[in-house]
């Protein structure tokens, strides 16, 4: 069995799961499609598409209208079952701890008497913070996004600003996974640090003291 694709960046990985998963649906699919479906540009499914015929992962066929059809191999079906497999235990797993981490800090955050918590950032840590903050007998109040579309995450509305919590909050939950280190920042130049709480897996420490990221 030729290397397979044991190198990837988990976003190149899932790229790769994604194009063979589309190609065992209908290999004789236009590239375009395939870029819509996997989000990314042309020029990148393309890109993807030659390595994985170099890797073995991927046959080249012709399909009516001078257009080219690709199959998936033996060895290809094997890396698209084996990168499925890693996904959902990655999955899982980012799951188990996320989930320890938001019941730890809605715990901390009962514990002081803080029963109104808005949350930083739609994502999902978002949603795992809610079901834990349920558990908890905490309210959350508002999920504070300024590039977020939609107006409501899972039952809390979605606001655009720490000011447009309506009715305040009694402390705030970290649940950006994109840009964590700016969002933290801009949070703590506007309320007290003590009042901000991190999930330990974003793994950032925050200077109280300071009022600071580390």
């Amino acid at each position: 069995m030729p290397q397979a694709v044991r190198d990837e960046e988990p976003d190149n990985a899932r790229i790769v799961l994604g194009l063979l998963q589309s190609v065992e649906r209908d290999g004789a699919q236009s590239q375009r499609k395939l870029a819509s479906d996997l989000g990314i540009a042309l020029g990148l499914v393309n890109a993807y598409l030659k390595r994985c015929v170099k890797k073995g992962l991927l046959k080249i066929g012709q399909a009516p209208a001078r257009r080219y059809a690709y199959y998936l191999t033996p060895n290809g079906f094997a890396e698209k079952s084996r990168l499925t497999v890693e996904y959902l235990t990655s999955s899982f797993s980012f799951f188990r701890r996320a989930r320890e981490d938001c019941a730890t800090v809605l715990k901390a955050a009962h514990a002081r008497g803080w029963t109104r918590v808005a949350l930083a950032g739609v994502s999902d840590l978002a949603e795992i913070a809610t079901i834990c903050a349920l558990e908890q007998g905490i309210t959350i109040v508002a999920v504070v996004d300024a590039a977020a579309a939609q107006e409501k995450f899972v039952g809390a509305p979605v606001v655009r600003s720490l000011a447009a919590v309506a009715d305040g909050f009694d402390a705030l939950v970290v649940t950006d996974l994109q840009t964590t280190r700016e969002s933290l920042r801009a949070i703590i130049s506007q309320i007290d640090a003590e009042r901000v709480l991190v999930p330990a897996l974003l793994g950032i420490r925050l200077n109280r003291t300071a009022e600071s990221a580390a």
